[in-house]
């Protein structure tokens, strides 16, 4: 089925291709062809915008800036300094680049609608810069006179030459966005917008990933703001006016923010709907609204996934046997010297200490607000504790990101589930293996997790459809994708019935054996009863007892903490 969803949509972008090409070569007008052309430069620039808005899901208002720069870089160097082509095109991309580079570290910190409004900040920015600075931009008049595209000694001249060489490079743009955007980095995304909590876990770093995504959304602005100079032959304050990056937006959700077909889509679709509907008069606003406003309705992913079907994923090697046994881990247990965490006038940890050796499960009880969760936080990295450290194989791991620890080989599962509902398990599995960096073959981790977990049925089932008990596996194939040494679970049995908990336990047990140091956090005694080598008890954060399982339940200060029951 994967075959032939492939070449259903290959057939059909081959024949939008040809029909486009036969209308702008044998039907189209001049004024035809420079609405199609301006099209193309609008791919450009969407493609660039749906790395930022659609992968990683930040409203960025900055596209028309980077637009903007690219268009005045060309309009000023070319036309007051008679600079070519070859040397104004490449120029304009990397000053746009360049201050996208410049102002990620503040804006890239900011979340939701603080990031919008800072990246609306620059273009405004930008845009009083431009009207003011009249010695070197021509203030509100603009620059007029931009020389065409000429190459080497070939001049691009307008109409159908310029039609074509402005497709040629958003023809270049979209193998450069294929490129980059391979189905583990789609995947990374997935992770990174869906589920950001659970992101490191995925040996994902959000931060180096969403800096990548501006900077490509600022050099593919860049590039098309070079193009649309040349085009018009003249930069003015109007491109990096807001209308430019509502247009941005308008094409990037009307064709789809994540499919490159969708730029395409969305850029003629807009482009020419003015002209089609320029007969309305005064209506012609009012009927693209309301048009555009069924479309988000409708069809929230964009008119793309209409027109062409997702894939599925690929099959990884069929499970044998020998991937079934988890490998053997090394020797470093996990260490917890005197963690402490306050929350303003609230102390979640008090100096608690623990220790986990390799092949040992050492299960954690308490009473809610004890700081067993605050404890997981602490020793993967998603928070910051205000003393103590947590050492595995004598190196501290407390002065390292989230990250980093996970990809050092300590992993771990929420308490909440954190998985992102459009990926299927296979795919949650493997972009975890591949971002943590596992030695061993893709599809022998892959297949090694989802069989230890007894999830090969469910492999290629999206995330967001599966029972509760099914996802509470999937997590844990998740963390050991990436061949951990210490394994943190948070809450595993909560909420599932006696065979989903005995499944969990045969996991739990299976690794241990292969050398894993797992600490088991629950409050299911009985679960924990059949699956635990140690017991330790939580209270206050602090531990206030550890031993033998029963010798622990069997303590009078833990009958206090944990049942509430005093000794008479």
């Amino acid at each position: 089925m994967t075959g032939m969803h492939l070449g259903r949509d290959r057939v059909t972008l081959i024949a939008g291709g040809v029909a486009l090409a036969v209308y702008a070569t044998l039907f189209a007008s001049s004024y035809d062809q420079r609405i199609l052309t301006l099209s193309g430069v609008y791919v450009i620039m969407v493609l660039g915008y749906q790395f930022i808005f659609g992968h990683s899901g930040a409203l960025s208002l900055a596209q028309g800036a980077f637009f903007g720069v690219g268009a005045y870089v060309t309009g000023i160097v070319g036309s007051q300094f008679g600079t070519g082509f070859l040397i104004t095109f490449p120029l304009s991309i990397a000053l746009a680049t360049l201050l996208a580079a410049i102002v990620a570290a503040p804006v890239l910190r900011l979340a939701s609608h603080y990031f919008a409004l800072a990246t609306l900040a620059l273009n405004q920015l930008l845009l009083v810069i431009a009207v003011n600075w009249e010695s070197v931009t021509g203030g509100a008049n603009g620059i007029p006179g931009v020389p065409p595209v000429i190459l080497f000694d070939w001049q691009v001249g307008r109409g159908l030459p310029l039609l074509v060489f402005v497709w040629a490079l958003a023809a270049a743009a979209m193998l450069i966005a294929h490129w980059q955007l391979r189905p583990s980095r789609v995947s990374s995304f997935t992770v990174m917008r869906e589920t950001p909590l659970a992101a490191p876990a995925f040996g994902i770093e959000p931060g180096l990933l969403r800096f990548r995504a501006f900077l490509f959304s600022a050099a593919f602005g860049g590039a098309a703001g070079a193009l649309f100079v040349h085009t018009n032959r003249v930069v003015s304050p109007e491109t990096l006016g807001f209308g430019i990056m509502v247009t941005c937006l308008t094409m990037t959700v009307v064709g789809g923010r994540f499919r490159i077909a969708g730029a395409v889509i969305g850029a003629l679709l807009l482009t020419h709907l003015p002209e089609w509907f320029r007969g309305l008069d005064e209506y012609y606003l009012v009927a693209v609204g309301f048009l555009l406003l069924a479309m988000v309705v409708f069809a929230p992913n964009g008119l793309a996934p209409l027109f062409l079907r997702a894939g599925e994923p690929s099959r990884l090697s069929k499970t044998i046997a020998g991937d079934i046994e988890p490998p053997a881990k090394s020797t470093a247990g996990l260490v917890i010297e005197g963690l402490s965490k306050r929350y303003g006038g609230v102390r979640a940890l008090d100096g608690a200490s623990l220790q986990v050796e390799p092949g040992e499960i050492v299960g954690l009880i308490g009473p809610n607000g004890a700081g067993k969760t605050t404890l997981a936080n602490l020793v993967t990295g998603i928070e910051r504790g205000d003393a103590g450290h947590v050492e595995r194989a004598s190196a501290n791991l407390s002065v390292l990101s989230a990250t980093a620890i996970a990809r050092s080989g300590i992993a771990r599962t929420f308490q909440t589930s954190q998985l992102p509902d459009e990926l299927t398990v296979r795919q949650v599995v493997s972009t975890a293996a591949v971002n943590l960096g596992s030695t061993a073959p893709a599809d022998k981790v892959v297949n090694g997790a989802l069989a230890l977990c007894k999830l090969s049925d469910d492999a290629d089932t999206h995330c967001g459809t599966l029972p509760h008990g099914v996802r509470r596996r999937v997590e844990i194939a998740r963390a050991i994708a990436g061949d951990p040494g210490v394994l943190v679970l948070d809450e595993p049995a909560a909420g599932l019935a006696d065979e989903e908990q005995r499944q969990v336990a045969d996991i739990c047990r299976a690794l241990a054996h292969a050398g894993t140091a797992i600490l088991l956090i629950d409050h299911n005694l009985e679960f924990l009863r059949t699956s635990v080598t140690r017991l330790a008890c939580m209270d206050a954060g602090r531990i206030i007892m550890e031993g033998p399982f029963d010798t622990v339940l069997a303590d009078p200060a833990v009958r206090a903490a944990y049942f509430g029951m005093a000794d008479q």
